[in-house]
C-alpha cells in the first residue's frame, strides 16, 4: 500500500521526490494559482493517487474535466511525448495509465446520481444563507423550524417549508405568544426568496431518499477508494447554492463521523474547488463555524483541500490550519497583486536556494511551489516542483463512458427514484381541508337553521286570524266631503248643546 502521494520532482534538476505523507494528509491543504496554471491537473493527480492508496475522495467538477478520472489515460502524439519527457525528468518510469473507480453525482440528477437532503438537516442557519436572508428573516426561519419541531412536522422539501410559512402567517397571535413577533412582510420576503431559489433548481437538493455519507467512503473490490465526482458545471452558475451545499456536506461529516484521532491514512479527502465561494458574503457566525470545523475535523480522519486562485481568498485562521501547500503561478501586474504574491511567498518555509517571491511569478504551467508536512509534522522547505503527469484521462470523459459508469454504480438503485412520504405539507394540507369541511358544515347548518326559522314564522303567521283590511285611501273630493260633514256635525252639536244649557239658565 502506498504510504505517500507522489506529487512530482523538485529541486534544481527536478529529481528530488516531492510527496505528501498519507499519515499527514488529514492536516488539510491548499492548491492555489492563476487560471490556466495547472490547478485542476494537480487536483486530478492527487485524487487518483489517494484513490490508489485506498482513500475515498470527494471533489467538485467545475469545468467537467475531472470526469476523466473514470477513464485510463491514452495520450497520443505530442501529448504522449510531453508526458513521457516529464515522467523521465522527475524519475517516474515506467509511465503507466489507469482509471480510478468513480461515482458521479449531480444535484439536478442529470449527469449523475441525485444528491438530496431534507430541509431539517440543512438547518435554519445554512438555509437562511442559501436564501440570502437578513437577520430578521433568518429569525422567521428559525421560528418556523422550532414550530415544526414542537408540532412534529417533518420538513423534507420546499413544499413543506412553503406550507409551514403559509400556516404560520394565519396563526400570527398564537406564534407571537409562544415564539415572538413574526411580521407578515418578513414571511412574504422568505417566500419570495424560496420562489427565486426554486427557479434556479434548488428544489432538486431537498427531498428523499437523503444522501448517506457512508457512500462517500466506499472502496472497490481491489481496495481502491471511490472518487465521488460532483458535476458542478451547472451548479456553479448558482454560487450560493454551490457553496451552501459544500458547507452542509462538510458540517454533516463533522457531526456524524466518530473521532478516530491520528491514522495511517485519511478516511476521506475532500476537495473544495472555487473555495472563495465558501466565505463570500458569509455572516461571521457561519465563518466561525467553518473555521471550527476545519480545526476539528482532522480528528475525524477527514482531510480538506481548498482550491482557489489566490491564498488571500481564504481567512487567515483557515490558512493557518493547512499543512500542505501547492502554489502554482500567480501574476503580479498591479500593486495589489504584488502584495498578494509577497504574502503567498512568506507563507512558505524559506528555502535558501530559491527566491520564493520571484519563483511564484516565473512558474510555468504544470510547475508549482510545494511544501508538505514531514514525519515530525513540521513543514518542509519549499521546493520548485514539476507536477507528475496524471494516470487517468486528461479532460472530460465521453458521454457514453459516463453513462456506462453510472449504470454500473453500486448506489444507483438507492437514489434514482424519488420518495415522497407524509410530511408537513400533507399534514397541514389535511388540517386545512378538515377546517374547510368544518366551516362548510357550520355554514350549511346556519343556512338550514335560518331556513327553518323562516318556515316557523310562516306557519305562525298563517295560523293567526286575518286582520281587518285598512280603509282605502280617499280621493280629494271624498276627503273634502268628509271635512264638510265633520264641520257641519260639530256646528250642529254646538247649537243643540247651547240651546239646552241656555234653557236651563233661564
Amino acid at each position: 500500500m502506498t504510504e505517500a502521494v507522489f506529487l512530482g520532482g523538485g529541486g534544481p534538476d527536478y529529481r528530488q521526490p516531492q510527496s505528501l505523507l498519507l499519515a499527514r494528509a488529514n492536516r488539510h491543504g491548499l492548491i492555489a494559482g492563476a487560471t490556466g496554471s495547472g490547478k485542476t491537473v494537480t487536483l486530478q493527480v492527487m485524487a487518483e493517487q489517494f484513490s490508489a492508496a485506498g482513500v475515498p475522495v470527494f471533489c467538485a467538477d467545475i469545468k467537467g474535466d475531472l470526469s476523466g478520472l473514470c477513464l485510463a489515460g491514452h495520450p497520443q502524439g505530442k501529448m504522449l511525448e510531453a508526458f513521457s519527457a516529464r515522467a523521465s525528468q522527475i524519475g517516474l518510469s515506467p509511465l503507466t495509465f489507469s482509471a480510478a473507480p468513480c461515482l458521479f453525482w449531480d444535484l439536478f440528477g442529470v449527469r449523475g446520481h441525485p444528491v438530496r437532503t431534507s430541509i431539517s438537516e440543512m438547518g435554519p442557519q445554512l438555509l437562511a444563507r442559501l436564501l440570502g436572508c437578513n437577520p430578521t428573516q433568518e429569525g422567521v426561519i428559525t421560528i418556523a423550524f422550532q414550530y415544526a419541531d414542537d408540532n412534529n412536522l417533518l420538513l423534507l422539501d420546499f413544499k413543506d417549508l412553503r406550507a409551514l410559512l403559509a400556516h404560520i402567517s394565519t396563526i400570527g397571535p398564537q406564534i407571537q405568544r409562544a415564539y415572538g413577533n413574526v411580521a407578515p412582510a418578513s414571511i412574504g420576503a422568505v417566500q419570495r426568496s424560496l420562489l427565486l431559489l426554486e427557479r434556479e433548481g434548488a428544489a432538486h437538493l431537498f427531498g428523499e431518499p437523503a444522501f448517506e455519507l457512508s457512500d462517500l467512503m466506499r472502496l472497490d473490490a481491489e481496495g481502491r477508494g471511490y472518487v465521488s465526482v460532483l458535476d458542478a458545471t451547472t451548479l456553479i452558475q448558482s454560487p450560493r447554492l454551490y457553496s451552501t451545499f459544500l458547507l452542509w456536506l462538510m458540517a454533516e461529516l463533522f457531526e456524524q463521523l466518530p473521532e478516530v484521532g491520528d491514522t495511517d491514512k485519511p478516511r476521506l479527502v475532500f476537495f473544495f474547488d472555487e473555495a472563495h465561494l465558501l466565505f463570500d458574503d458569509a455572516p461571521k457566525a457561519l465563518t466561525d463555524k467553518i473555521e471550527q470545523v476545519v480545526r476539528l475535523i482532522r480528528s475525524k480522519g477527514v482531510g480538506l483541500y481548498f482550491v482557489t486562485q489566490n491564498p488571500k481568498d481564504l481567512p487567515e485562521s483557515v490558512l493557518a490550519q493547512l499543512g500542505c501547500r501547492i502554489q502554482h503561478a500567480l501574476r503580479a501586474y498591479t500593486p495589489t497583486e504584488r502584495k498578494a504574491v509577497r504574502a503567498a511567498a512568506q507563507s512558505f518555509r524559506a528555502n535558501p536556494d530559491i527566491d520564493t517571491e520571484t519563483a511564484i511569478t516565473e512558474l510555468a504551467t504544470g510547475e508549482a511551489l510545494v511544501s508538505a508536512l514531514d514525519e515530525r509534522g513540521a513543514p518542509s522547505v519549499v521546493q520548485r516542483t514539476l507536477i507528475r503527469p496524471p494516470c487517468s484521462h486528461l479532460g472530460p470523459a465521453p458521454a457514453e463512458v459516463r453513462q456506462a459508469v453510472q449504470a454500473a454504480s453500486p448506489v444507483g438503485a438507492r437514489y434514482d427514484a424519488v420518495v415522497d412520504r407524509v410530511s408537513a405539507y400533507e399534514v397541514l394540507t389535511a388540517r386545512e381541508a378538515g377546517a374547510a369541511r368544518e366551516a362548510d358544515a357550520l355554514r350549511r347548518a346556519e343556512i338550514a337553521e335560518a331556513e327553518a326559522a323562516r318556515t316557523r314564522r310562516k306557519v305562525t303567521e298563517e295560523a293567526r286570524p286575518p286582520r281587518r283590511a285598512a280603509p282605502a285611501r280617499q280621493s280629494p273630493a271624498e276627503a273634502a266631503q268628509s271635512v264638510f260633514l265633520r264641520t257641519a256635525t260639530r256646528e250642529l252639536a254646538k247649537f243643540v248643546f247651547r240651546g239646552i244649557f241656555g234653557n236651563r239658565k233661564r
